[in-house]
């Protein structure tokens, strides 16, 4: 890592308030040109709910100091309700947030030290929101970098999957949202106001989950900010950027197929992390640099060769052992230019293999999928998958004759499964792993389908027990190969807990091998031959925050734990965002979390999800706690849903809440 202390231009720091249509104001902090009056800029907006006084401020100063210092204006704005920022949140990516951003743009584009054009950027909620607010078309907003986002907030988001509910999302961020939005502006920044503020957010808490689980089918509440509803809305140019270890990496290739103006893509081995930042598992690539050619060419109208370079640039993971992190996943990059690509052709490779053709029932333990690793790797030690072999066992198998050549694949792998469910209900969970001569079981790629919703995920079709069907399971995008000599596995479950949430009954499907098979986007032999190579500079970053992290309680992050006399099997997890610190301006802020995952091997309706969140914040005369708890557990007819808020200052308690709901069980 480099880090730039020195810019072609000098750069100051300014807090500033923004003002909305309804007279609220949105608190930024931008970083510009010293000179930029006398000599306008473009404008960068990163927009965010995670607080730049505290949360991401590490991250913050790591590329807005850089994107200033080579002459643009680098805003960071806190949501309503969020931060210093006026009024209160409700929900993610709602109406009014949306609104407020085309304001900020608009704002920003009439500011004197401006010459009127501005970029929007962002990684996951930032993300989400530049794609949104760029299909509203603001007339100053140019050109968008989106990292690890989606296009599709029901099918591609921590709600649902396959149309079914994560278990380990749709509890887990609920309760991290819910200890987020009870956090209070800073007094040194909004003054003595800050209590009122604080009251005002406690007030119109309202745990996320509520809404989130009544819309159970993709209907106008998550079509409501899913670019994919209409493309063609988003004519800013578009850099789309993700990680193979990120659950959001299918959007980089559904935009690159999709949208009708300027787009590239860049498709790495990272998890959810902007690919300059040294997290598991690398190569890092000089990011930074990569979007200063996207801006410059759009916003300040360079020809630089920005649209130059391929559609896709793309890589190819080299075979590597299963383990929880990887500080460099070897490979090799690829280019495309077009998507679908010509340089894949699909192969289908039978399910049935030596005779076994016969009909296979598929029935899992409750708790298969301990070992499916973080949805959201973040770059910690204990993120991916580990070895599939116990999770092999938990499922029903299919391999393939060893490989008798090298075999790479790259985009989404499907499953077509000639099958029969003896229940209404039921789900299909299906993983690809590479299995090695010693036995080994890599976690290629997965899918998920809940059956009720293969027809469409705007619908709920109960399955006709005894009426087989052909069903067809899209996984995740990969990059990936195969070595001669290993084994394809496609492994076919009924459970993946904690990602998804358990049927009421405990379903068990038949699958007829021999009229099922694994399509795969094979890469062909040669294509690269002659291509030019795809190359990137060393990562480049601003001069670090100097920020004192605290030691905290040290505590397994993944710990699993097996009752065995009740059956029972417990995932504790310490999400590990970042944890305890003490910022340059005195600030002191304490993060406690901790989600858990229970479940009984032959009981769906034992599964528990929950978390407990503690967040302190200190200043010289100042002290805030903020503590948190949800739980989500489920009957056969309903969702229930308890939360609770403490909030305190001091020795005083300032606001408690508590909520229980009941929402039915629909498609979920």
């Amino acid at each position: 890592m480099k880090y730039r202390e020195e810019y072609p231009r000098d750069v100051e720091m300014r807090e500033m308030w923004i003002p909305m249509r309804d007279g609220a104001r949105l608190h930024a902090r931008v970083w510009l040109p010293t000179d930029a009056v006398e000599e306008p800029v473009p404008a960068l907006l990163e927009y965010l709910p995670y607080r730049k006084g505290d949360w991401t401020a590490p991250r913050d100063a790591e590329r807005h100091p850089y994107y200033a210092g080579h002459g643009y204006a680098s805003v960071r704005v806190d949501l309503r309700g969020a931060g210093n920022s006026e009024g209160v949140m409700l929900d993610e990516y709602s109406p009014q947030e949306l609104e407020d951003g085309v304001a900020v743009i608009e704002w920003l584009a009439a500011q004197p030290w401006c010459t009127g054009s501005v970029g929007m950027f962002g990684i996951s909620w930032g993300g989400f929101n530049s794609l949104q607010i760029a299909a509203l078309r603001p007339e100053a907003l140019k050109a968008v970098v989106t990292v690890c986002s989606t296009d599709d907030r029901y099918d591609n988001d921590v709600h649902y999957t396959g149309g079914s509910v994560l278990g380990i999302d749709m509890a887990g961020w609920s309760g991290t949202m819910l200890a987020f939005t009870s956090r209070p502006p800073d007094p040194a920044v909004v003054g003595e106001h800050w209590l009122p503020m604080w009251k005002q957010r406690l007030d119109a808490l309202e745990p996320f989950v509520h809404t989130w689980l009544d819309h159970q089918a993709r209907d106008d509440y998550w079509r409501h900010g899913s670019v994919c509803e209409d493309y063609s809305a988003v004519q800013a140019a578009v850099l789309a950027v993700g990680g193979w270890a990120d659950p959001y990496r299918d959007t980089v290739l559904r935009l690159a197929k999709n949208l009708p103006g300027p787009v590239r893509g860049i498709l790495g081995p990272w998890a959810h992390q902007y690919p300059d930042r040294p997290l598991e598992p690398g190569p890092q690539i000089g990011f930074l640099q990569e979007t200063l050619r996207w801006w410059d060419h759009w916003l300040k109208g360079a020809d630089n060769g920005a649209m130059d370079t391929p559609l896709l640039r793309s890589y190819i993971q080299e075979p590597v052992p299963p383990a929880t992190a990887y500080a460099v996943r070897e490979g090799r990059w690829v280019s495309d230019d077009a998507w679908p690509s010509p340089s894949t052709e699909w192969t289908e490779r039978t399910l049935a293999r030596q005779g076994g053709a016969d009909p296979t029932v598929v029935r899992s333990p409750q708790h298969t999928g301990v070992d499916a690793g973080r949805f959201f790797p973040y770059g910690n030690a204990t993120d991916l998958p580990p070895d599939q072999r116990e999770e092999d066992g938990r499922s029903t198998c299919f391999d393939s004759d060893p490989l008798e050549r090298r075999t790479e694949i790259l985009g989404r792998a499907r499953v077509r499964l000639r099958m029969d469910c003896d229940r209404p209900k039921g789900t299909v969970v299906v993983r690809v792993c590479d299995v090695a001569p010693d036995g080994s079981s890599t976690l290629v790629t997965r899918g998920v389908l809940n059956l009720s919703s293969r027809r469409g995920r705007d619908r709920v079709v109960p399955w006709e027990p005894g009426t087989p069907e052909d069903v067809e399971v899209e996984l995740t995008g990969t990059g990936y190969a195969f070595p001669a000599g290993h084994r394809i596995r496609v492994a076919v479950s009924t459970a993946y807990w904690p990602w998804v949430w358990p049927q009421p009954d405990g379903e068990a499907l038949t699958v007829w091998p021999a009229q099922s098979a694994l399509l795969l986007p094979e890469r062909r032999s040669g294509f690269d031959d002659g291509r030019a190579a795809v190359e990137f500079e060393e990562p480049e970053q601003a001069t670090p925050l100097p920020v004192v992290l605290g030691e905290g309680e040290r505590r397994p992050e993944r710990l699993v734990t097996h009752d065995v006399g009740a059956g029972e099997w417990v995932l504790d997890v310490d999400p590990n965002y970042g944890g305890s610190r003490t910022y340059p301006d005195g600030l002191v802020y304490t993060e406690k979390a901790r989600e858990y995952y229970r479940i009984r091997v032959d009981d769906p309706l034992s599964a528990v999800a929950g978390s407990r969140w503690e967040i302190r914040m200190q200043r010289e005369g100042w002290d805030i706690t903020v503590r948190t708890s949800s739980e989500l557990t489920a009957t056969a007819e309903h969702f229930i849903v308890q939360s609770t808020v403490e909030a305190v200052s001091g020795e005083d308690t300032v606001a408690t809440r508590e909520w229980r709901r009941e929402i039915p069980r629909t498609a979920g």
